[in-house]
């Protein structure tokens, strides 16, 4: 398969969705590390395993669930993405990103983005959840851009503007949900590193300094990949460890996946009540 996915391909994986269910979701959700609970709300699920899909690249990391629930939550049609693909895994920027592609070609409206992200921001803490305002592309900036290759046009422009990647109408709908929830919602700069491994104190100390608030190794090429089709994009990171920027700590997967336990239920939360403020 070549590194860069064609619109036959993402025609291909959506056709092979339409053939095993009924529903025409209007919002895409991608959960993830530790996040995979919220997909087990769905109601009236048709569950398709990435692995029975075509041209879908396999997730490889644990406490990635590897399947696609379709059904209705709070009102809405949703085609949630339980566990995500990520560069790291060694698939090319335009592979990971081809669950969005298919997402665009299904005619979803939205995607909701969730990852675990280490908290490079001082005042936050594990278990906070962040609003994410805005993005580092990091990756991106150094040569593995989602859109490099071929353009095509069907889904977007060759130059698409990243203004306003996270929508500024979901963004209040989250920040009203998280209130009357009495849940509080941080907010900040979210920065997409391609790992696997976890930032050095240095990394960290100049993240800090260029405005990253928490720092992960996903979301941003699914976001840049969504605003070319033009979808509107909400993203929620939780924050699983604090970031090691003197050296004093050790970051592990097991801490990461722990955490996860204690943001689902906010995040889900929030996630439900902006489904039914829609």
């Amino acid at each position: 398969m070549s590194i860069y996915v064609t619109l036959q391909q993402i025609d291909e994986t959506a056709d092979a969705i339409r053939a095993r269910t009924k529903y025409k979701p209007r919002v895409g959700i991608i959960l993830g590390s530790g996040l995979n609970d919220l997909a087990n709300s769905v109601q009236k699920a048709d569950v398709i395993p990435y692995s029975e899909l075509p041209n879908w690249p396999r997730s490889t990391v644990q406490g990635h669930a590897a399947r696609l629930v379709l059904g209705e939550l709070e009102g809405q049609t949703v085609m949630v993405m339980q566990g995500r693909i990520h560069f790291y895994e060694g698939y090319s920027m335009s592979q990971i990103t081809l669950p969005v592609r298919v997402m665009q070609r299904l005619g979803l409206e939205m995607m909701f983005v969730t990852n675990a992200a280490g908290g490079v921001n001082p005042d936050f803490v594990p278990g906070d959840v962040m609003l994410i305002t805005d993005n580092l592309n990091m990756v991106g900036m150094t040569g593995a851009n989602p859109l490099i290759g071929p353009n095509i046009d069907e889904l977007g422009p060759r130059f698409p503007d990243m203004s306003r990647q996270y929508d500024s109408e979901l963004m209040a709908l989250a920040r009203k949900v998280a209130s009357e929830n009495k849940i509080a919602l941080r907010e900040g700069v979210y920065c997409g590193l391609s790992g696997p491994s976890y930032e050095g104190p240095a990394d960290l100390r100049f993240l800090r300094m260029a405005g990253t608030d928490a720092v992960g190794m996903s979301t941003v090429s699914e976001v840049i990949v969504a605003r070319h089709g033009g979808m509107r994009v909400l993203g929620l990171s939780g924050i699983s460890n604090k970031a090691n920027l003197d050296g004093s700590t050790e970051t592990t997967h097991e801490e990461v996946m722990e955490a996860g336990k204690v943001i689902t239920p906010k995040i889900e939360a929030i996630l439900r009540g902006v489904l039914r403020s829609l």
